[in-house]
């Protein structure tokens, strides 16, 4: 009879445990066994300490339900579906490990969305371990551990799909792309000892080994070392991002925004076709489900000219402003400045070149369906309304 009765309550102490072993949480795991050895304790106080543990185990569930419902809502999912698995996702948790690098960053943070949206189990591998986790225990985080490649290779182990987006936007006296090439060389060669089935790497339109721009000759190198890794891969290949976290297109606002006029570098004739960070993640985990080796632009559906760009931004935020050719010498010239006011790297000598020379337009069909001009429109009150600083979020 007393093990009817204490029946639900070894069940619910069991439950918690395996609630705080999928977290990870040793001690409540711990905890959780001593309270079930408890049972056997035929005082008052041991009844009493059960009592209120299970009363905290209750606040525990609620609070991970509010953290689920919060999740779903984010990723667009009803969060009054019902669990078919244990999870967060509302499907039952795959079995597949992926790995994000960057998942505390920009274009990472929506990669591992969409991955948690799908149910899949996601780790990080990133430089900032002490930044906010965004997803709490549903993503654990690991150091890149580039100058220890066996502590490298055992974080990658077990891992189905690696989703690279470690890269640096220029050089600087704490990162160079000489380093980000290195260092992504030993990532790809971690993967495939530790077994990695797949890579999904995010490059970016015409990348070319024989270029002098270092930013396209490094992530030529990098394809080409993907081809021959053996491993199975995608490459994907953007332009320009844009969304709630981007830089340029929020940078190209915020100067509207403050400035009577807006230069150009040259005739601003130069083509772009920014695609949205999300269209981008979403392309990425679809990529993640193959077994072929392909490589592919990921472009948005709308091109613009430099110069049209920067008109619709200023007609959109209602800031339209006179554009004006400038020399890009001086442009960049223009751009030091601003930037050591800023404590920033507003742009380099390369972007520019790289921009003019039309490497961020290609003749492929559009792969993301979001359209720039209808995104800022939609956060016209808030694009450009703070300058955002890359420095700050690589070094912060």
């Amino acid at each position: 009879m007393i093990a009817l009765q204490l029946l639900p309550v070894v069940l619910s102490l069991l439950v918690l445990g395996a609630h705080f072993l999928r977290a990870g949480n040793l001690v409540l795991i711990a905890a959780a066994l001593v309270l079930l050895a408890l049972l056997a304790v035929r005082r008052p106080w041991a009844a009493r300490v059960v009592q209120v543990a299970l009363v905290l185990g209750a606040l525990e569930w609620m609070r991970t339900l509010v953290q689920l419902a919060s999740f779903r809502a984010q990723t667009g999912q009803p969060y009054l579906r019902r669990e078919t698995g244990i999870g967060y996702a509302g499907n039952r948790v795959s079995a597949e490990v992926h790995a994000v690098t960057g998942a505390f960053g920009y274009s990472g943070r929506y990669i591992a969305r969409r991955l948690l949206g799908a149910g899949h189990r996601v780790i990080t591998l990133t430089n900032s371990l002490e930044r906010q986790n965004p997803f709490g225990r549903r993503v654990e985080a690991y150091p890149f551990h580039f100058s220890d490649p066996d502590k490298l290779r055992a974080t990658l182990e077990g891992v189905d799909v690696l989703y690279n987006t470690y890269w640096v936007r220029f050089n600087h006296r704490r990162f160079t792309h000489a380093e980000a090439v290195e260092n992504t060389l030993s990532m790809f060669s971690a993967a495939r000892q530790a077994g990695v089935r797949r890579i999904v790497h995010i490059s970016i339109t015409n990348p070319s080994e024989d270029s002098e721009l270092e930013y396209f000759r490094g992530k030529a190198q990098l394809e080409l070392a993907l081809h021959a890794s053996g491993l199975s891969y995608s490459i994907l290949r953007p332009t320009v991002l844009f969304g709630k976290e981007d830089i340029l297109i929020n940078n190209i606002a915020w100067m509207l925004r403050r400035f009577p006029v807006f230069g150009v570098f040259g005739d601003g004739e130069y083509r772009l076709q920014p695609i949205y960070v999300d269209d981008l993640a979403k392309l990425a985990v679809e990529h993640g489900a193959r077994d072929d080796k392909v490589t592919i632009d990921a472009i948005g559906p709308e091109t613009f000219s430099y110069r049209e760009l920067v008109s619709r931004i200023g007609e959109v935020i209602g800031k339209p402003r006179p554009i004006v050719s400038i020399p890009p010498a001086l442009g960049h010239v223009f751009g030091l400045l601003l930037g050591f006011f800023l404590g920033d790297v507003l742009v380099t000598r390369e972007e520019i070149e790289g921009l003019m020379r039309g490497l961020l337009c290609v003749g492929s069909p559009p792969t993301g369906a979001t359209r720039l001009t209808d995104w800022a429109a939609e956060h016209r009150t808030t694009l450009g309304v703070r300058y955002a600083s890359e420095l700050k979020r690589r070094v912060a």
